[in-house]
């Protein structure tokens, strides 16, 4: 990979005359430094962002009834399925609301049977030419008035079991139970947050693109949906450092650039079948990052002032001539990819760069 030579950096500094009167010949004094001659290769870089995890089917317990909360059927930290019972609200008030439309229903029913026995019996006496059309016609709107009624009868009771069930309150989704924030007795408020689930399967964490990366992604490859299907497998790093056995894959991708950050937010799936990710966790998402044809320098050939990266390229005089330089470091703590300033097969000054002045020699 990187091929460093030690090289001089040599200066002559005369002596001051003695006490004795003599004068001592100039002396050379060498400071050695290590080059670093440029050369194209393929790297594979570790694209690296701090993330959070998050289940993937993440949900918020929210009561849909203002109702006192009666029992609480699971502790912080429980494991649950779909369908699991969280939490009892108290159901007598929806309970009586439910009989009162079931009657009205039954009420509503049998009207109309009898508006059907009166059109049919009318029927018979119109054809008979006992009463005229008029008579039937009225008995047949009646009819249709009943079937209205009960139609309107059977939307309350549906209504009226569906505020029922609002009363047993029950997981979506399979995951662990958060914080339960209210206690047995509380008056519940409809859209009250009861707690939550964290989705355990499958785990979610999310990284930033800037506008302009996005753009030449969307010039280069296509439309997200293809970045999506190319995109390779990333890790996720723990803070101790160490990485998780399942690599993720990212899932989605946000419709639009937030305004504060100017950024597109891209969501990674991570398969959590040992149960080893937790919502909350925090850590670091790897993305190897193949670069073809790129020149690599060590970051301790740079000079930076302000927002300025400088190096120092050795001539074919070996006199050392600073030039401005566009990198992109790669997040390893070593090296950067250079872009422009200096050509593969030059060569620059790699370590010791603060001591080095303009026009200094280095001799090979």
């Amino acid at each position: 990979m990187k091929l460093f030579t030690r090289v001089l950096f040599t200066s002559t500094i005369f002596a001051s005359v003695c006490l004795t009167g003599c004068v001592k010949e100039p002396e050379e004094q060498h400071t050695s430094y290590e080059t670093y001659t440029l050369g194209r290769q393929t790297v594979t870089v570790p694209m690296t962002w701090s993330s959070t995890i998050k289940g993937a089917g993440d949900v918020s317990i929210v009561s849909r009834r203002t109702e006192t909360l009666s029992a609480i059927k699971v502790k912080d930290g429980q494991k649950v399925k779909a369908g699991d019972v969280l939490f009892l609200l108290d159901n007598h008030k929806a309970h009586n609301v439910l009989e009162h439309t079931r009657a009205d229903l039954l009420s509503a029913i049998a009207y109309r049977d009898n508006a059907k026995l009166e059109v049919e019996s009318n029927r018979e006496l119109a054809a008979k030419g006992i009463i005229g059309e008029y008579m039937l016609r009225v008995s047949e709107n009646a009819l249709q008035s009943a079937e209205a009624k009960v139609a309107q009868a059977r939307a309350a009771v549906n209504e009226a079991e569906l505020d029922l069930s609002y009363c047993t309150i029950t997981s979506p989704v399979d995951g662990l139970v958060g914080d339960i924030f209210p206690h047995v007795g509380d008056v519940i408020a409809e859209g009250t947050v009861l707690t939550h689930v964290a989705g355990v399967s499958e785990m979610e964490a999310s990284f930033s693109l800037t506008e302009s990366q996005v753009h030449a992604l969307t010039q280069e490859i296509g439309s997200m949906e293809q970045i999506i299907k190319i995109a390779p497998p990333m890790t996720f790093r723990f803070k101790d450092g160490s990485e998780y056995d399942h690599k993720g894959q990212i899932t989605s991708v946000s419709g639009m650039v937030d305004r504060k950050t100017g950024s597109v937010t891209c969501y990674v799936t991570f398969p959590n079948p040992e149960g080893e990710l937790f919502s909350g966790m925090q850590g670091t998402l790897v993305m190897p990052i193949e670069w073809p044809d790129v020149m690599l320098i060590p970051l301790t050939s740079i000079v930076r002032i302000q927002d300025k990266a400088f190096v120092y390229k050795v001539g074919q005089d070996s006199l050392a001539t600073s030039v401005i330089v566009n990198i992109e470091e790669l997040g390893d703590g070593k090296n950067a990819v250079v872009l422009s300033g200096v050509e593969a097969g030059e060569t620059i000054v790699a370590k010791g760069v603060a001591n080095v002045h303009e026009k200094d020699r280095v001799i090979y």
